[in-house]
């Protein structure tokens, strides 16, 4: 192998998206193909949703970002909705010290505010915890969807050009970023370069739907309990080899 292709050859292997996001599908499923309880399946999720982080951060990812609770998960019933958020109580409680220790920074997307009150003390306590770290970048998106939050952005440049503040035709896409929950108000994190979804399916469930623009996508058939940290890792490995263009040619 000439010196050239070996250099394109290190390249390759050493090229990590900076931002990883995942649509963490397949807990109902999981759980009912192990004859257990949903909560039973959420909870393994949560385990896998661990290992992952802790793969993200050895591989060099700066930031990556769960899908962990949707506006349309509200639908599903109480007693799975009030597991879910148990769980989260459970997680900070259990991780928020390693996550610290490790460095990790940990940011909400979302109206995490409408959420049970324990479940809200719980992320505030990691929101204020993790503030000031700078290692990976962990978002939790909860309480999320891609078009309220497309929506909420626009209520808010439409309040500032009712007040004057902003001029209308200088709105562009750079102001449309600036307040969504990726924007400002989270330190303007990167869109994804890569956006992984677990069990099979292939849509994008209202996730990032203004960020994802120009996302590499790819698609795995494991349960998301049993989606490895190996699986996760030769993903984003492949990344590697694909061209981005960004439309162009």
């Amino acid at each position: 192998m000439s010196a050239d292709k070996e250099k394109d050859k290190m390249e390759a292997q050493n090229k990590i998206p900076r931002h990883v996001a995942i649509i963490m599908d397949g807990n109902g499923r999981w759980a009912q193909k192990h004859n257990v309880s949903r909560i039973s399946g959420h909870n393994a999720g949560m385990l896998a949703m661990k290992e992952i982080i802790k793969r993200a951060d050895i591989m060099g990812i700066k930031y990556l970002t769960v899908y962990a609770f949707s506006t349309e998960n509200w639908k599903r019933s109480a007693e799975e909705v009030g597991g879910i958020f148990g769980l989260l109580v459970k997680y900070v409680a259990s991780e928020l010290r390693e996550l610290d220790e490790n460095n990790v920074k940990v940011s909400i997307l979302g109206d995490y505010k409408s959420i049970p009150r324990s479940a809200v003390a719980s992320i505030e306590k990691a929101l204020d915890t993790t503030k000031d770290n700078d290692g990976l970048f962990f978002n939790i998106a909860l309480n999320y969807g891609g078009r309220q939050e497309i929506t909420r952005a626009a209520r808010k440049i439409a309040k500032l050009a009712i007040q004057g503040l902003i001029n209308p035709e200088d709105v562009s896409e750079d102001t449309v970023s600036e307040y969504l929950y990726t924007g400002e108000e989270n330190g303007n994190i990167p869109d994804p370069d890569l956006i992984i979804r677990t069990s099979g399916e292939e849509r994008m469930s209202n996730f990032l739907l203004w960020q994802c623009a120009y996302s590499e996508l790819a698609f795995s058939d494991s349960l998301w309990p049993d989606f490895t940290p190996e699986e996760f890792e030769t993903i984003v490995r492949s990344y590697a080899g694909r061209e981005r263009r960004f439309g162009g040619r």
